[in-house]
């Protein structure tokens, strides 16, 4: 009986400890108006949307550092009995929700481009998706 309670103390303990790195970090963009592009012609889209894509791929290359964000103080039993513990909670730091602004941003703008694009038939924006679609 006892190392049943202290094999559930365990999982419990490893369930909620991993539900926090279950984040996906998915980012929603930012929105543009189109109008902003309106009077850009389709060369000037086209290389305003190279442009925008090469931003969003050195964003999505930026290295992430993880902080510390609060200490954790428990009891967990084990094999050789019952024994304090201390955990270290870890979070995003204040670089990765820059970078995920920035990207949003240049989601944002992505878009409008696209959807400008769209709305002169510029040939480039053929099959391209947007979010949402």
């Amino acid at each position: 009986m006892k190392t049943l309670t202290a094999a559930i103390l365990l999982a419990t303990t490893g369930i909620f400890g991993l539900s926090g790195c279950a984040s996906t970090g998915n980012v929603t963009p930012q929105y543009v108006p189109p109008s902003t592009y309106q009077s850009y012609d389709c060369q000037a889209l086209s290389q305003e949307y190279t442009r925008v894509n090469r931003y969003v791929d050195a964003a999505r290359n930026e290295q992430s550092t993880l902080s510390a964000s609060g200490v954790g103080v428990g009891v967990s039993a084990g094999r050789w009995g019952i024994s304090p513990n201390i955990s270290f909670g870890v979070g995003k730091s204040n670089n990765t929700k820059a970078r995920d602004a920035k990207l949003s941003r240049l989601y944002g703008e992505r878009d409008a481009i696209i959807q400008s694009a769209r709305i002169q038939r510029c040939s480039f924006a053929n099959g391209i998706k947007i979010y949402g679609e």
